[in-house]
């Protein structure tokens, strides 16, 4: 049995009632994504500071580089291509496009998260006067919305729900 078959039905073994009523199960199946590759993230990004960055910064020649920075530019590949591969294989698994056109979508629509995230965090913080944290939790969440509607609608069009 594939990984991805596996993974599909340990998702779909925890779409109970309460959630069947609140959303789809493709709805779900990218939530549970979303939310394993979060925690793949944070685990990731826990080790690469602690105990290969070691705290340490980066002298590039032209940029300095903080630690957090470092940690995150060598974590971000690692969720990036894990974020897609379970996108396409668990969440969007029946799409009409090309891996190779979905993975060039898929990149866009990150750079679009990334930027919508900045944007997001410099009018919250910065033109209403709200706090760095709730700023972000706001943030995220309008992120969210937008990356699933990407994934649906742009990076995965066409995906026939299961």
């Amino acid at each position: 049995m594939r990984i991805a078959t596996l993974i599909t039905r340990l998702i779909d073994g925890f779409y109970w009632r309460p959630f069947q009523a609140l959303m789809p199960l493709q709805t779900f199946r990218y939530a549970a994504c979303g939310g394993m590759n979060m925690v793949l993230d944070a685990v990731w990004y826990f080790v690469i500071y602690n105990y290969i960055v070691a705290h340490r910064f980066f002298d590039l020649g032209v940029v300095v580089l903080s630690p957090h920075i470092a940690s995150m530019l060598v974590v971000f590949p690692i969720t990036f291509f894990n974020g897609f591969w379970l996108n396409r294989h668990v969440a969007f698994k029946r799409s009409p496009l090309s891996g190779g056109t979905q993975l060039f979508r898929y990149a866009l629509s990150i750079v679009g998260s990334i930027l919508l995230t900045y944007v997001g965090l410099k009018f919250f913080v910065e033109v209403c006067g709200i706090w760095p944290t709730p700023s972000k939790v706001l943030t995220t969440a309008i992120t969210v919305i937008y990356s699933f509607l990407a994934a649906k609608y742009f990076t995965f069009r066409g995906a026939v729900e299961v």
